[in-house]
């Protein structure tokens, strides 16, 4: 890839990491129950916190995405490096989808009405995070065939 296309791609997750921030830090205050709520109650109810901390993993791939495309401006595409940072974005993934699947707890104790909502949201989370899972673990494993051939010729040389 040529320099300009991986800084295009790198401003690129920056802005998907800060329309995420924003629409977090946006969407309580638009939400029907919150609507003579103060500010620690929005922010503050354990759902919220519990969102918060489950975009944890989101926002810890996009940063590793980011170092990805670094590796690759820098032809350090074929390190171990590179490998590790697919790694980690396959654990979010992973990760992700385990906070969605625990987010099943909200349901049970909110309104019946809620559920089918709540669980369209949850697959709009869910199988794009399968996709990456399954996309990052496979360039991981060719990335790291690469890199074990790449230093088995490096050592015969």
């Amino acid at each position: 890839m040529n320099r300009g296309s991986t800084i295009f791609l790198q401003v690129v997750i920056v802005l998907i990491g800060i329309g995420a921030l924003a629409f977090m830090l946006w969407e309580p205050h638009v939400e029907g129950t919150n609507a003579h709520a103060t500010l620690f109650q929005m922010y503050f109810n354990s759902f919220v916190v519990y969102a918060f901390i489950g975009s944890t993993p989101f926002f810890a791939a996009l940063y590793h995405a980011f170092k990805v495309l670094g590796y690759v401006r820098q032809n350090k595409t074929f390190s171990q490096a590179t490998v590790n940072s697919l790694r980690i974005i396959k654990y979010c993934a992973l990760g992700l989808i385990g906070f969605v699947a625990a987010s099943v707890i909200f349901t049970i104790g909110g309104d019946r009405e809620d559920r089918p909502a709540g669980l369209f949201m949850r697959i709009l989370v869910t199988f794009p995070s399968i996709i990456v899972a399954t996309a990052v673990t496979i360039s991981e494993r060719v990335l790291q065939n690469a890199v074990d051939i790449k230093s088995e010729n490096d050592l015969t040389v």
